[in-house]
């Protein structure tokens, strides 16, 4: 390889993995698809194959090396579906060069999602004062995996794409945690666990040199990723000029993530995308931007927080979790987002079936019956959502429960409501409290009654 940090890095990752370690603890490699993590897996990728080739059998690469993904469930579609080509590729090409790298992609819990949060639950979308997003769909689900590594190992290297260059904040933060004379560094929150930062002081040309100059060890186009980045920048995004070939010119510095954050005043990457062509994105971009305008709004706020704490403020204006009519309608328009997109794009999903069914739990378990996510999708698709747990009783059973309870249909509707509160146990959301849940709902009954 023609730059020498390039090569120097190479050297270095050979010295960790095969010399300077002794231990099987694993690499895990954080992988997002973006040009910092594609150029690490890069060098790694060499490293090994070198080493590999020059130690043949029985001088084995022992040491499994984890390259993990984080799927928020939120991601720009655009990358997510890049992504998933790259892991595929990376998969496939491992196993015929006979390198022990194994793909992972990690996903928030269901009850954690980021919709099930905001539509089920009723939570605000993230801002800088409340940045709960960040916990519940990156940090919990890949230390779900980083911890099941230290169970089986004891240890676990955690090598990751950040440089110094990307900010002085970024620079800092790196420094804090960085030991005299060594290359790992303590994890600032996981026990037995080190970092390896390996690419931190390449600066922006030369990580776009290496993507253009270097062919793909897995054997994807690299040329894919550079289109994005430069499909992705909008005018004030500061594109350096890395020249290898004509076709080469500039590129971004586009930060991608996922395509409802509300933290960022705008998201400019995705407007450059739909300027540059991707005009099926127009609906996500303005339900992204609905989102950041009406969330401070007192009418879709409630007066209280889920814990029962009151959250008005002097002047009246609600501050609580959004109410049950502002999150049909939020419902509501996301379902209509996802039928206009897939009339273009098929293959992409915004919300899951599962993510449905458990926004229909929690309502039930919040005493909210007035509208199911089953009518909403209807109104939206004109036809059934097809699963099976949305449906607490069949037509049969309605009918039946409905001639018993003729003379007195309040109880019709009390008997429908603590079925589905029962049902809620076999769903995957936590089954906490759901004793409460029927007795609330019972008291509520008789007080009407």
């Amino acid at each position: 390889m023609k730059l020498k940090k390039a090569e120097l890095i190479i050297n270095e990752l050979i010295d960790q993995y095969a010399y300077a370690d002794k231990s099987d603890r694993p690499w895990i490699i954080g992988f997002s698809g973006g040009k910092d993590s594609t150029v690490l897996l890069t060098l790694v990728w060499i490293a090994l194959k070198r080493f590999k080739e020059k130690h043949p059998y029985p001088f084995q690469l022992r040491r499994p090396v984890y390259v993990v993904c984080n799927d928020t469930m939120v991601e720009n579609p655009v990358i997510a579906s890049y992504v998933d080509e790259v892991l595929a590729k990376i998969q496939v090409a491992a196993r015929e060069q006979d390198l022990p790298i194994f793909t992972k992609k990690t996903t928030p819990k269901l009850d954690e999602s980021f919709f099930v949060n905001v539509i089920g639950r009723g939570y605000p979308v993230p801002n800088n004062t409340f940045r709960w997003c960040t916990d519940r769909l990156k940090i919990r689900p890949t230390s779900s995996f980083l911890h099941d590594q230290i169970d089986e190992k004891g240890e676990a290297i955690v090598l990751l794409g950040t440089r110094y260059e990307e900010s002085k904040t970024r620079e800092r933060s790196m420094k804090k945690y960085e030991q005299s004379g060594s290359r790992l560094s303590k994890h600032p929150t996981s026990s037995n666990t080190f970092v390896f930062s390996p690419i931190k002081e390449l600066v922006l040309e030369e990580i776009w040199y290496i993507i253009n100059a270097v062919d793909s060890p897995w054997g994807f186009d690299n040329s894919i990723l550079f289109q994005i980045y430069s499909d992705a920048s909008a005018d004030d995004y500061e594109c350096p000029t890395v020249v290898t070939n004509k076709k080469h010119s500039s590129c971004g510095q586009s930060r991608f993530g996922c395509w409802t954050c509300t933290v960022v005043k705008e998201d400019k990457s995705m407007s450059a995308l739909i300027d540059n062509g991707k005009e099926w994105m127009i609906p996500l971009l303005n339900f992204r931007n609905e989102l950041v305008k009406d969330r401070n709004k007192s009418e879709n706020r409630s007066s209280t927080r889920r814990n029962g704490m009151p959250a008005v403020t002097e002047d009246g204006h609600n501050q609580g979790n959004y109410n049950h009519g502002y999150m049909t309608k939020l419902l509501g328009r996301l379902l209509e987002v996802q039928r206009d997109v897939q009339e273009i794009k098929p293959e992409i999903t915004l919300i899951t079936n599962q993510e449905l069914i458990a926004i229909q739990v929690i309502w039930n378990r919040d005493g909210f019956f007035d509208q199911t996510v089953s009518d909403i999708y209807r109104k939206v698709f004109n036809k059934e959502l097809t699963t099976s747990n949305l449906k607490t009783l069949n037509q049969t059973e309605r009918r039946l429960l409905s001639d018993v309870c003729e003379d007195e249909p309040e109880y019709y509707e009390l008997i429908d409501n603590l079925i589905a509160l029962q049902e809620s146990k076999t769903l995957l959301v936590s089954k906490y409290g759901i004793h409460n849940d029927v007795e609330k709902r019972i008291e509520d009954f008789v007080k009407v009654k």
